[in-house]
């Protein structure tokens, strides 16, 4: 375990009683001096040793020691296509698991230019996962990320700086530690408890919880079908950020299924293992959330948790059973293990006719065919809106959450959806048509295709985590796509610009006209 700090400074130390690893591009380790690096190899390593350290590293990447295990320089790979980010902030995080250095305090000194910075910072926080259930056999960790930056526009990192990157780490984190945690140590009681923990944290009043019989009571036929099997009953959970003088009104929806058998449609012994990531978008969702409201967010933002245990017991929906969701609209179920978008439809609907929100996000590890689609580094993307499409992808290359968009063609897709007896099925009947596609266009016939505001859907399901530890995927990546809406600086030039926000004033103006 270890506890991550970023600094603006970092004291000067000898790697004997602090190891330290220094990597960046070996473009970027080549313009500085050596008194740049001197304050952290105490007088472990020389001028020239330096110089011959970064003179042997390929810019293919690599890493040099400068002092038996405990100083190293590493190098980043330069090249980069147009669809990674410029940071290389997935070799990054491999780069510092691979030189992770044993003692009670660490160092990491991250080379870079600025507007690689966020992305960078947010690389280290997942090489350092925080959830284990293994007995402790050494003291934690204290690991110190700095930061030189170089290049054009370099320029002294300021405090605003690492309390954007702290924040991030700590969002990150949280996300993946939820995602890690086995579904009896996190059902959808215990998420509800972390949910409260964040509102707790940022002084925000409770969030509301609708569950069990509730749900079904008040027309959340998708979420309580799913879930109305599990002992920990399903939720839908409202977390409120308010603030005075906004102007918008923004939804984050998160698939939460924290355990996912299949239901009656059951996975089988060798595809449900690991099933417990599948709560990963609403996992991002609280970690976002947490960030953006602790960087001081200036727009409405409700984080809408979709959760439930897709179980297995008398009680389970069965295939052709017919559900009403919040939209009103009936489904007919023709596969239990289909059922993240039953339990989104429903979140969306809530942020359409009850938020009254001009922009919703839903996130959800949702398909397999996600990573077919876009690979297992890049989310799959589906939006109402192209401008918003691109903003999205720019954020990823900015922040290092990639994606990729989907084909959004509902006039030829959503037929897929046909039902003889409901207004449309659950699954598709034919799984070699752009099935990720066609499921994110099932959410988005529950919050509407009339829908006046932006709409963005993030498929997940391969990034959320790496080997056999979650990522964090998709903190970073809404932080920034709305990080024109933040106070922090940082966050504020990371930022991609778009368009769509006439269209969201627009269905703002129409919402007033019509209530006056």
């Amino acid at each position: 375990m270890a506890e991550i700090v970023y600094c603006s400074s970092v004291s000067r130390s000898d790697p004997s009683d602090r190891p330290v690893t220094i990597l960046g591009k070996k473009a970027n380790l080549s313009k500085l001096h050596f008194s740049d690096v001197a304050p952290f190899l105490g007088s472990k390593a020389s001028a020239e040793t330096w110089s011959a350290a970064v003179g042997t590293l390929r810019e293919e990447g690599g890493s040099c020691s400068l002092w038996l295990t405990s100083a190293s320089v590493a190098v980043l790979p330069a090249k980069f296509s147009r669809h990674n980010t410029p940071s290389q902030a997935h070799s990054l995080t491999k780069l510092v698991q691979s030189e992770r250095k044993k003692g009670r305090q660490t160092l990491i000194i991250v080379v870079c230019e600025r507007g690689e910075m966020l992305a960078s910072g947010c690389a280290v926080a997942r090489a350092f996962p925080t959830y284990s259930s293994k007995t402790p056999s050494t003291p934690p960790q204290t690991v110190t990320v700095g930061f030189i930056v170089v290049g054009g526009g370099a320029s002294p990192v300021t405090d605003d700086d690492i309390k954007c990157l702290s924040a991030e780490c700590e969002g990150i984190r949280l996300a993946a530690e939820i995602v890690d945690a086995p579904t009896n140590e996190m059902h959808t009681d215990i998420f509800i408890e972390k949910i409260r923990e964040v509102a707790g944290k940022l002084g925000l009043e409770p969030p509301l919880v609708i569950q069990g019989e509730e749900l079904r009571e008040k027309g959340f036929g998708g979420i309580y079908g799913v879930g109305k099997a599990a002992e920990h009953k399903p939720a839908l959970v409202v977390l409120s950020h308010t603030p005075s003088g906004a102007e918008e009104t923004i939804a984050w929806c998160g698939k939460g299924i924290v355990y996912d058998t299949g239901g009656l449609s059951i996975k089988g012994k060798t595809n449900m293992p690991g099933m417990k990531r599948d709560c990963g978008g609403a996992a991002a969702v609280l970690g976002a959330f947490y960030t953006a409201v602790k960087l001081g967010f200036s727009q409405k933002l409700h984080a809408v948790f979709c959760l439930a245990e897709n179980s297995v017991g008398p009680l389970a929906t069965r295939p052709d059973d017919i559900h009403t969701l919040f939209s009103g609209k009936t489904v007919e179920i023709n596969n239990t293990d289909a059922e993240g978008r039953l339990v989104l439809g429903d979140g969306v609907a809530y942020a359409r006719k009850v938020l009254q929100a001009e922009w919703v996000v839903d996130l959800a590890t949702l398909t397999g065919a996600q990573g077919i689609s876009t690979g297992k580094y890049h989310a799959a993307i589906l939006s109402n809106c192209e401008d918003c499409q691109k903003a999205i992808f720019d954020a990823g290359r900015t922040c290092g959450d990639l994606n990729f968009p989907l084909p959004y063609c509902p006039e030829l897709h959503f037929r897929e959806f046909d039902s003889p007896v409901a207004d449309m099925k659950n699954s598709v009947m034919n799984r070699a048509n752009a099935q990720s596609s066609c499921a994110g266009l099932f959410i988005g016939a529950h919050l509407g295709f009339d829908y006046e505001g932006v709409w963005i859907h993030v498929d997940m399901a391969a990034p959320v985590s790496s080997g056999e530890r979650a990522t964090g995927y998709g903190v970073a990546l809404l932080t920034t796509l709305y990080g024109s809406r933040s106070a922090n600086p940082l966050l504020q030039s990371s930022a991609p610009s778009f368009h769509c926000e006439e269209r969201c004033r627009q269905m703002k103006a129409a919402k007033s006209a019509s209530t006056e």
